[in-house]
């Protein structure tokens, strides 16, 4: 399938002086909810290794950390206290409640812990725009103690970790395989410390900034984006040896779905008069579906969305073939 490539990106993007209003919705949202650094410091419980009683790094102590390596690393920033997201909550009761009905329990005889947290820091006074879009440095992870094995010994335990983008518009995260560690083990605050600041200082802002001002270079018809979304479709379906030989897809169905939907309904990225769209609002789009997604799976999809876009617009440019093209 033959692709448009766009050489008046200013009629695809919005004016730079007009930029629109940052939504109020979660980084991300599938089944979470906002908590505080302090009620995770103050009113949870800590997770341990069951076969000898050795305490698992909190999600406290996690995000704690990253807020003292990103002070520490870029003095001269404003950074903003961290936004967190937490799911799959974990209830429990202090053994003098035993038996006690659940409507009839006080404050103090309950426990609670999160299996899943994430969280966001943004550099507010580090700015970009991009494709008509303002854009904050931020950086952020994941920690899901599902992951773990909690039932054995204490071993390394695992962390993701990010620094990039979040698009003010909608709230939709920017992430590169370059900005992104998706397996942080560790067995200590202090090497998960010297992890972070090793990824946050070797990530270049340079060029994932290109990558993204580029992706509006390159434009869908809607025939041709309807042609995309069948085979987004398709790819699921695939025999797992046809599958290899296809670049990969994390988003499930029912994003897929939210993609088309926003095509069409979307203010801000979905299809221009004529039925086109750009690659750069398709992968806002993607990574708007994403905000569907459980915090184990949140980072890599988005990080699997950028890569995919990128994928398109290197076959375009260079001409080279691509099943989801063809």
């Amino acid at each position: 399938m033959e692709l448009k490539i766009n050489h008046n990106t200013q009629q695809m993007v919005q004016n730079t002086i007009e930029i629109a209003q940052e939504s109020h919705s979660g980084f991300i949202e599938a089944n979470t909810e906002a908590v505080t650094l302090q009620h995770l410091k103050n009113d949870c419980v800590i997770p341990v290794f069951s076969k000898d009683n050795e305490s698992t790094i909190s999600h406290y102590q996690f995000i704690h950390k990253a807020h003292d390596v990103v002070k520490n690393l870029f003095p001269e920033l404003d950074v903003e206290p961290p936004k967190i997201r937490v799911s799959h909550t974990i209830k429990g009761r202090v053994p003098s409640a035993v038996g006690k009905p659940a409507k009839e329990l006080l404050d103090h005889e309950k426990t609670i812990y999160y299996e899943r947290c994430a969280f966001l820091i943004e550099l507010p006074s580090v700015k970009h725009i991009v494709n008509g879009n303002e854009l904050n440095l931020s950086v952020g992870g994941v920690r899901s103690y599902n992951q773990e094995n909690l039932y054995s010994k204490k071993s390394l335990e695992k962390f993701k970790v990010f620094i990039g983008f979040k698009n003010r518009i909608c709230t939709n995260l920017c992430i590169s395989s370059d900005g992104f560690s998706d397996e942080i083990r560790i067995g200590s605050v202090m090497d998960l410390g010297h992890e972070m600041k090793q990824l946050f200082s070797t990530y270049n802002t340079e060029k994932h900034l290109g990558m993204m001002e580029q992706m509006s270079s390159f434009v869908f018809s809607e025939k041709q984006f309807a042609h995309f979304i069948g085979k987004l479709r398709m790819y699921q379906h695939l025999d797992k040896t046809e599958q290899l030989k296809v670049f990969p897809l994390s988003l499930n169905d029912s994003q897929i779905n939210n993609v088309v939907k926003d095509y069409f309904g979307c203010p801000n990225f979905g299809r221009s008069p004529d039925g086109s769209v750009s690659l750069w609002n398709l992968y806002n789009m993607f990574t708007e579906a994403n905000k569907s997604s459980f915090i184990d799976k949140n980072l890599e999809r988005n990080v699997n969305a950028y890569e995919l876009v990128n994928n398109l617009g290197n076959s375009l440019q260079n001409d080279l073939p691509n099943w989801f093209l063809s």
